[in-house]
């Protein structure tokens, strides 16, 4: 079965969650109509990630401007109990294609922020959430930490789908979780632009004899509103080069990697490709060794069998 996909490598409107959804809707509509069926988004496309920035905080202290930016953030961060849920679920349905979007999610239960990856189908809607297990370094500032029931993978009519975000990436038994789980498309947002990264995406591929699709943002230091350069003194222009790509089960580099540019990387996979390329190496089949290991995720959710109706191609 081929599949098409596109990884969108742009801006948001940055800390405008109205304006960035207008965006996400340009780009799904443009990419869609050329016959893409699944379509990446970057790690927090919505509201935009926060890149130099520090809330004002150190060690010991919190300062009020740092609180209010942050209060900035969390009022145009998403929430998936109101209308911007139904938004994005009336988009992949209108389009006809599946969207994985890197946002930062509002949970009204505990009033946290999460680093999150939605799953929306054009029959299904929202088909879960992986919210990041670990942000790394200062982002624990702003992301709280998720459990394991937000490893999830999906069974779709593009494939089964699973992935983690940036640098959860280089936690093994992560990774584990979702080729347990028997994804055939990887999906990997990330904010990482250091051309190494790469390298990860192609271990990812030949580790877990996925398809993987590695997509980041373009952002450039004048690309923030005015509002906030004062808090952006000593970095560079260039914040995010980008380096999007997609790799195939065998390493090698399909598309991409893109720097120093915005744009969309596209695709066909040929899913059939997974087959063969386990002939010699299957993490989770004749080279696990189940007899020696023992691997264990309580809470992880099983795998979602799509339910809606198919809905070929248009």
């Amino acid at each position: 079965m081929k599949v098409t996909v596109c990884l969108i490598q742009d801006a948001p409107v940055f800390f405008d969650k109205t304006k960035t959804l207008e965006k996400v809707e340009e780009l799904t509509r443009k990419h869609a109509s050329e016959g893409c069926e699944l379509i990446v988004f970057p790690e927090s496309f919505i509201p935009g990630y926060p890149r130099g920035f520090t809330f004002g905080a150190k060690v010991g202290s919190r300062s009020k401007p740092g609180r209010e930016l942050y209060s900035k953030y969390h009022e145009n961060s998403i929430d998936l109990e109101g209308a911007d849920l139904k938004w994005l679920e009336n988009l992949a349905r209108d389009v006809n294609a599946y969207l994985v979007l890197g946002v930062t999610e509002k949970r009204k239960e505990n009033g946290s922020l999460y680093c999150s990856m939605l799953y929306l189908s054009p029959t299904d809607g929202l088909l879960g959430v992986h919210r990041k297990i670990k942000p790394t370094g200062t982002e624990r500032l702003i992301w709280a930490e998720a459990n394991a029931s937000s490893l999830v993978s999906f069974q779709t009519r593009v494939g089964r789908l699973g992935g983690l975000i940036c640098w959860e990436n280089y936690m093994p038994l992560a990774r584990m979780s979702m080729y347990r789980k028997g994804v055939e498309i990887y999906i990997a947002p990330t904010a990482d632009s250091r051309e190494g990264w790469t390298a990860t995406l192609r271990h990812i591929a030949l580790e877990g004899r996925c398809f993987v699709l590695g997509c980041n943002q373009f952002f450039t230091k004048s690309m923030y509103p005015e509002e906030y350069q004062t808090l952006l003194e000593g970095e560079p222009e260039d914040l995010c080069r980008g380096g999007s790509a997609i790799i195939s089960p065998m390493g090698e580099v399909l598309a991409g990697p893109l720097f120093d540019t915005a744009g969309a990387l596209i695709a066909d996979l040929d899913l059939e490709d997974i087959i063969p390329s386990k002939m010699d190496f299957d993490v989770i089949g004749h080279y696990a060794r189940d007899d020696i290991f023992r691997f264990d995720i309580p809470n992880q959710p099983e795998t979602l069998q799509e339910q809606g109706p198919l809905n070929p191609k248009a």
